[in-house]
């Protein structure tokens, strides 16, 4: 099993990068695929100066080992109420359906509660219309739960597992 994760989190590294590790730990154990799975992670900070280049090969083949994955986990802070324009970016290089046959698991943080449905009203809508299946809701994590991360993402794939599971075919 291939899993992407994708940070579109301008500061590589960071609180979005924890979030989405375990996130990705949490499913693949969930999807009992931890002996097999390969997780590839994609900090979009250290390619951000060649998004733009359309003829870039090592953008084009990140592009397609995303394409190739079962699972893809897309991650970034809130940023003015959606996702970051470094992540959109990155997502702007495929064309319609260029996601299709992987399912999404969209990952985003932030420092307000007031910020939640961004991911469902900003993030998801994009993942749909490149033809990724996103059988759940996204997850949000506040900063200030950084210290339980374990507990917060375990309870959110309580329910969001199975529903990746039956997605991917398992």
């Amino acid at each position: 099993m291939q899993v992407s994760i994708v940070i579109g989190n301008p500061n590589p590294g960071g609180r979005t990068t924890r979030l989405a590790e375990a996130a990705a730990k949490h499913a693949v154990e969930t999807l009992g695929a931890s002996d097999h799975a390969t997780i590839e992670l994609i900090e979009l900070a250290t390619v951000a100066d060649r998004l733009f280049r359309w003829e870039d090969e090592e953008l084009a083949a990140l592009n397609q080992s995303v394409a190739n994955s079962q699972l893809i986990i897309p991650a970034c802070p809130v940023y003015k109420a959606s996702y970051t324009g470094l992540l959109k970016a990155f997502l702007d290089r495929y064309g319609n359906n260029g996601l299709a046959g992987t399912v999404a698991l969209p990952v985003m943080m932030g420092a307000a509660p007031h910020h939640a449905l961004a991911v469902e009203t900003h993030f998801r809508p994009l993942l749909i219309e490149l033809g990724a299946t996103v059988p759940t809701r996204g997850l949000y994590v506040l900063e200030s739960q950084m210290d339980d991360l374990d507990a917060v993402v375990g309870s959110f794939m309580e329910t969001a597992g199975p529903l990746l599971a039956r997605a991917i075919g398992g």
